[in-house]
């Protein structure tokens, strides 16, 4: 734990203890998610990897190895270390049945991009999002208006489905009407049986998860549910990210956010990311990131309606098969 530290500090500029500590502690309870790999050379330790199994973030249907982190002491770079790190990923991916490698690194990181490029990396099909707290207009608007378009085989083209337009005072509906608050244990249910009628999958074992780590690590994981007079219409999942693919800034990832299509347009939507975003404020984080399918354009303009705009991150993929 101290090397790893210490050498990812020598490479962003300060220790950051908590994310690994953060990190260590998910590996720990979900072994069956987590890969970590650690290289030696001369009884030496120069580098790591780390990385996690996806079920089901972002609407995804197909499981992947998502890389979080990847290292090489500075004066050890340029001699094989991480290929041979991303080699010993790939093969125990492979053991465990996934069929692909997912990452996301900022454009402007030259090194990490023509790492990517020799290791046979390519753009995804999908694209990242991001919205500084500060610049969201997720308050100023009258429901949810976007129309998702039919499922997209690989990708949740309905994750949010908010059915045909139709006017809607959302202020008065968001909150006077919309209960949001804290996803609990005993809303496991309501969150399979919403996910199932927007995606058309049944994705227990995801959602199951996703609940678990809510119960577990409340102040990584930030899931709320919204009601409507009492029944359960939407949910969001999202969790603190406090340095992954070498961010030095605390960041929220949305994972997932769904609306029952009975309660489209009723500003479930907005009023879950409305108390999200205060959350977020709350613990000093300033900005959430999200994926989204390129063709998903009823999801990525519901997000663009709400200050969203695309990041200067870049998501990549590796298949295996």
């Amino acid at each position: 734990m101290e090397a790893v530290v210490a050498l990812d500090a020598a490479i962003v500029g300060h220790p950051r203890h908590l994310y690994f500590q953060r990190r260590l502690k998910a590996a720990l309870a979900h072994t069956e998610r987590h890969v970590q790999f650690s290289a030696e050379q001369d009884s030496r330790f120069v580098g790591f990897i780390k990385a996690r199994k996806q079920l089901g973030e972002f609407g995804r249907a197909e499981p992947a190895m998502l890389l979080e982190a990847i290292a090489v002491a500075p004066g050890e770079q340029g001699q094989g270390i991480g290929s041979a790190l991303l080699a010993r990923l790939e093969s125990e991916a492979k053991r465990l049945g996934v069929p692909e490698i997912r990452t996301t690194a900022s454009w402007r990181n030259h090194a990490i991009m023509q790492f990517f490029d020799g290791a046979d990396f390519e753009l995804s099909q999908t694209m990242v999002l991001d919205c500084a707290m500060r610049q969201n207009r997720v308050a100023a608007h009258d429901g949810d208006k976007t129309l998702a378009p039919a499922h997209v085989s690989g990708f949740s083209a309905t994750e949010v489905n908010y059915g045909a337009a139709a006017a809607n005072d959302f202020d008065a509906l968001a909150r006077d009407k919309v209960d949001v608050r804290v996803l609990e244990a005993g809303d496991l249910g309501d969150i399979i049986r919403i996910d199932q009628r927007v995606t058309g999958r049944r994705r227990e074992a995801y959602i199951r998860e996703v609940v678990d780590e809510a119960m577990g690590d409340s102040a990584v994981r930030l899931s709320l549910v919204a009601r409507v007079d009492g029944i359960a219409a939407g949910f969001v999942t999202a969790r603190a990210d406090f340095g992954d693919y070498g961010r030095v800034e605390p960041v929220a990832v949305l994972d997932t956010i769904g609306v029952d299509p009975d309660y489209a347009h009723r500003g479930v939507g907005h009023a879950l990311l409305l108390q999200l975003f205060a959350n977020l404020n709350a613990l000093g984080v300033d900005r959430v990131e999200t994926v989204v399918a390129r063709e998903n354009f009823g999801l990525l303009g519901f997000f663009y309606d709400v200050s969203f705009e695309q990041s200067q991150r870049l998501s990549f993929d590796k298949r295996l098969d």
